[in-house]
């Protein structure tokens, strides 16, 4: 289960901009790959790393259910979920996810966090804020832009109470502001509106 979170988790912090050139160098030792191979290769060997943890933990499910805080203990806790998260099947094992949370298996923030990313991949508004996104769209003169925005909002004007009421410590202008991303009222309509650039694969 450590592995899976390691492995899960090692190739993100390499893409991380944040990420200091020593740590950056120690990650290529510990997957053998060179700066050039990782560089041009991340997301595809992502992606495989991640089909391969999905069939991992779905025998896991089969057999034990969520392997929660009561089995494996902390922060060993959070592998599954990550893998069902970075996956396509969120809607297939949110039940699960959601009573491991309410029976304090796991933190009720990831939660969260899985229904907002189920809902945005449903193109329906999240609920708490979690989720940010970015889209190549034409600007109003015509340019090819990146625009980055927090993903609609349900209900705007209670989403800090709902995210405090799950256990987030910041607001959402504190969140988007940890993403670089200036937080204003962004609706589904205002989404609609985009001049999306429908060749981008996002």
């Amino acid at each position: 289960m450590d592995e899976i979170l390691k492995s899960d988790q090692i190739l993100r912090e390499y893409s991380n901009s944040n990420i200091s050139e020593s740590r950056k160098k120690e990650i290529l030792k510990i997957v053998g790959c060179t700066k050039e191979e990782l560089d041009k290769n991340l997301w595809s060997i992502v992606n495989k790393n991640d089909s391969i943890n999905l069939v991992k933990v779905e025998k896991i499910i089969k057999e034990y259910g969520y392997p929660g805080k009561t089995l494996v203990g902390e922060p060993t806790n959070k592998a599954v979920w990550y893998v069902i998260q970075h996956s396509k099947k969120i809607p297939e094992y949110f039940e699960l996810i959601k009573l491991s949370g309410e029976k304090n298996e796991i933190p009720m923030t990831l939660v969260a966090t899985m229904e907002d990313r189920m809902l945005m991949y449903e193109g329906k508004e999240q609920i708490y804020g979690t989720q940010g996104a970015g889209r190549m769209i034409y600007d109003e003169k015509g340019n090819q832009v990146f625009f980055n925005f927090i993903w609609p909002i349900q209900n705007p004007a209670k989403v800090n109470e709902l995210r405090k009421k799950v256990g987030f410590n910041g607001t959402i202008e504190d969140y988007a502001k940890s993403l670089e991303i200036p937080y204003s009222l962004f609706t589904m309509k205002d989404f609609k509106k985009l001049k999306l650039v429908t060749t981008f694969k996002h």
